[in-house]
């Protein structure tokens, strides 16, 4: 036996389902956890003897004995006491005892003088226990949670950080709904979901329309407002704020953000968030140059950055090819810009009906693409998400996505999960929509975490990769050929990336008669459940075919 205060080269726990308890799930999902705490386990099975308890974790130098029962409380606490009485040896050498079991064995485990220094009834996070077992305090205070994005991604893992929509449309329900959903401690950053008067016209009153406040999203219309709501956050499991970059005043509302919620990162477009989507007062050229100065902007204040592009283009029912180029171009324009946390969003299900093994594929396509980017100073965090206009409208139906989707997500073994709520086809999520979503999501992913099939080996996964990083290629090449003399840096340059989609090398169908887009590309998803460009006739086009005929097209339009 090891007396109090030796040390070892790893700690030793024992634990076991005590007396006549068969039921050891949570003892082996308790001992999962110690082992990537960095224990070493021992697992005794169900049935165990108070006795053999004793004596097996005195054989094996036992740091730590973890003991479960889960059967009637009265039985529970005789054999609890049988337990305790055999275990006073052990406990005077420093052993140190853990119970779990159901709440009412639990409240029986408290009467036991002290004998067990944790007790769990399963209403822990599974940050609680893990904290415990890396022998931290119980999370309780501000200082107990990392404040900061990549800091909170590394005391998580192997678990990702969850992050969810959020906005009512008063900012008093949600600064109330703040409280409520930091006080479930599920969730691990809150997007603030803005409405679209604080996002264009927060510093121009006289712009905004009273009949619109609150319509998608929460109405913040001072410095105040986003006080309450950080203030709000500010319990529970302390979590980080965040919320979009706006549309208009970029750098003025981003020093807004960091000063009232010390924003956890930025997401900011290249192409979107302008006149071409109906969202902002630019034209598309002049908001690309007004994104790049933001990102630049935030790089340089070693405030991480998302370029929430690819999926704009997927909602658009864009070729997958393109999704998988507007990936690259994202994460090249940060490193460009000095950014050095990139945040890698994957948003799956866009289209909605693209099968999940096409699905996958293209995901796989996007991070092998910008994966030779990555240096030791420009890191690459990968987020994943559900299709935004993937949830069905039935509520359990919805449910059962949410569960699917986020386990097929975690074959990226991602860093960030954000969360759709299950609601959204129906409507904005309220505080206990976003906590019962976290909760199938975190179910999804314990699965996962437990061992997930490595989905990334199906062949026509891997065949589907290559065709897309093949593909992406000739449009990467047709971007760099439009650019003007003089231009040495095409994929970063605002006037080479608006003419890419004003011919067409860059469009979807979404953008039929718009004024700054081509918008005359058709796309289809096939037998594979891939959503590939086609012509009039259905017939499939590859993109050197493709681009030939758009550049054909810009050029006969050019001599008319």
């Amino acid at each position: 036996m090891n007396p109090k205060g030796t040390t070892q080269q790893r700690k030793v726990v024992v634990a076991a389902a005590l007396g006549e308890c068969v039921h050891v799930a949570g003892v082996i999902n308790f001992l999962r956890l110690a082992e990537e705490a960095g224990w070493q386990t021992a697992f005794l099975g169900p049935a165990v003897t108070p006795e053999r308890l004793v004596q097996v974790a005195r054989e094996q130098n036992a740091d730590l004995v973890g003991v479960s029962y889960r059967l009637t409380a009265d039985t529970g606490e005789r054999r609890l006491r049988e337990f305790a009485a055999l275990a006073q040896g052990l406990r005077a050498a420093g052993v140190r005892f853990a119970f779990g079991g159901t709440p009412p064995v639990a409240e029986r485990a408290r009467t036991l003088g002290g004998f067990f220094e944790a007790i769990f009834d399963g209403s822990e996070t599974t940050e609680d226990v893990i904290a415990y077992l890396r022998g931290q305090p119980r999370l309780s205070r501000e200082a107990d949670y990392p404040q900061s994005l990549i800091g909170r991604i590394r005391w998580k893992a192997p678990y990702p950080v969850l992050r969810h929509h959020f906005g009512l449309p008063s900012v008093e329900a949600t600064r109330l709904g703040i409280e409520e959903i930091a006080e479930a401690r599920l969730l691990d950053v809150i997007s603030l979901g803005t409405d679209q008067d604080a996002q264009e016209n927060f510093f121009h009153p006289e712009r905004q329309d009273p009949g619109r406040a609150g319509a998608g999203g929460v109405p913040v219309r001072s410095a105040a407002d986003f006080r309450a709501l950080y203030s709000a956050s500010r319990r529970g499991n302390y979590p980080l704020l965040r919320t979009y970059s706006g549309t208009d005043d970029l750098i003025r509302l981003a020093e807004l953000y960091v000063e009232t919620i010390k924003i956890a990162w930025a997401a900011v477009p290249l192409f979107w968030f302008n006149a071409m989507d109906g969202r902002g007062p630019h034209d598309l050229e002049t908001s690309i140059a007004e994104h790049q100065r933001l990102i630049a902007w935030y790089a340089e204040r070693s405030i991480p950055v998302e370029l929430n592009e690819p999926h704009h283009w997927g909602m658009r029912d864009a070729p997958d090819v393109i999704f998988v180029v507007s990936a690259y171009l994202s994460a090249y324009n940060a490193r460009r810009l000095g950014v050095r946390d990139y945040v890698a969003q994957f948003m799956f299900n866009s289209p909605a009906s693209t099968s999940d093994r096409m699905d996958l594929a293209k995901m796989l396509a996007c991070l092998e693409m910008i994966a030779p980017l990555e240096s030791k100073d420009f890191r690459i965090w990968r987020q994943t998400r559900i299709g935004l206009l993937s949830h069905p409208l039935d509520a359990e139906a919805a449910r059962g996505h949410l569960g699917a989707a986020t386990y097929l997500q975690m074959a990226l073994e991602p860093h960030i999960v954000h969360i759709v709520g299950h609601t959204e086809a129906h409507h904005a999520a309220s505080a206990q929509d976003v906590i019962a979503a976290c909760r199938i999501a975190r179910r999804a992913i314990e699965n996962a975490l437990r061992g997930i099939p490595d989905m990334r080996l199906d062949p026509r996964v891997q065949e589907r990769k290559l065709e897309l990083i093949s593909e992406a290629q000739h449009t990467l090449t047709a971007i760099q050929a439009i650019a003007l003399p003089g231009v040495t840096d095409p994929f970063a340059d605002a006037g080479t990336l608006a003419q890419a989609v004003r011919l067409g090398i860059l469009d979807a169908p979404h953008l039929k008669a718009n004024r700054f887009a081509l918008g005359q590309i058709m796309t289809r998803v096939d037998s594979r459940g891939a959503c590939i460009a086609v012509d009039k006739n259905g017939r499939p086009l590859g993109e050197a075919e493709r681009i030939e005929a758009v550049l054909a097209q810009a050029a006969a339009e050019e001599h008319v």
